[in-house]
């Protein structure tokens, strides 16, 4: 995960970023690589996934930036107790928002 692209442009703008820590970096990197991306949705890693929100959330985030294209296959807003930006759901729904303008 290269949590720079996201992390710039948001702190440009004000907004103080907390990401996961390197540990937490490689376990969500495991999920998706060896099992999002070859189809495995597993109850244990939506559950490390959640783990890993929670503390992100006691070092004080406000909200989870879905930033992988395969992370909101397996996190859904009810499924963490902050909010939940898809960025694969706020790209398509821009993209429809700028076709439908034509």
């Amino acid at each position: 995960m290269t949590q720079d692209f996201y992390k710039q442009r948001l702190t440009d703008r004000g907004i103080d970023v907390v990401i996961p820590d390197e540990e937490n970096i490689d376990v969500v990197n495991d999920i998706i690589f060896k099992e999002l991306c070859v189809g495995k949705i597993r109850e244990e890693s939506r559950k490390k996934v959640q783990d890993i929100i929670e503390r992100l959330k006691d070092k004080g985030a406000d909200g989870v930036i879905l930033g992988c294209t395969e992370i909101g296959l397996l996190i859904h807003p009810s499924d963490a107790s902050l909010p939940v930006f898809d960025t694969t759901l706020i790209h398509a729904k821009q993209a429809v928002d700028k076709a439908l303008e034509a």
